[in-house]
């Protein structure tokens, strides 16, 4: 049995379980301005503290949508891994294959704190790789409504 086929089983177990929360992180006004340079994206309720406070309902300045999605990366590590895990053999890597859906519910605020948490939703074999979705929900610290969630695939490559 292939090491991929191996992983799939274990995978298959894994569906519908909830993988627990991440740590807390920080958006800070300094990573909002400059995540607008990066993406050439400069509208004031982004950048504009005292305008976005007079202008806007958000109270203040607010992380742009793609910015709390490009967070997931770091959120969704920070989620402690089963330790009943077994050891997966013949792993070469992990590709980002895409997202199924993304919902961007509440804007984040300059200064507010958001963590990850998951759920696999899917697990399927692709012949030396494993496709696996998992819903990922950003929540805000203090905050009902979450920021935002997706269904994250992460192809995993395997040494056939």
């Amino acid at each position: 049995m292939s090491h991929a086929a191996k992983a799939y089983e274990y995978f298959q177990t894994t569906e519908s379980q909830d993988q627990g929360s991440g740590d807390w992180f920080e958006i800070s006004q300094e990573q909002i301005n400059n995540f607008a340079d990066c993406t050439v994206d400069h509208q004031f309720i982004h950048i504009d503290p005292e305008r976005a406070l007079k202008e806007t309902p958000f109270g203040g300045t607010i992380a742009h949508g793609f910015l709390t999605l490009s967070m997931l990366t770091h959120l969704g590590a920070t989620i402690p891994p089963d330790p009943n895990t077994p050891q997966l053999d013949g792993i070469v890597m992990g590709i980002n294959y895409g997202f199924d859906k993304v919902r961007f519910l509440n804007p984040v605020n300059a200064g507010k704190k958001v963590r990850a948490s998951g759920v696999v939703k899917s697990a399927v074999l692709k012949g030396a790789a494993i496709d696996q979705t998992r819903t990922l929900t950003v929540e805000i610290e203090g905050v009902d409504k979450p920021a935002l969630v997706a269904d994250w695939i992460t192809r995993i490559v395997f040494v056939d």
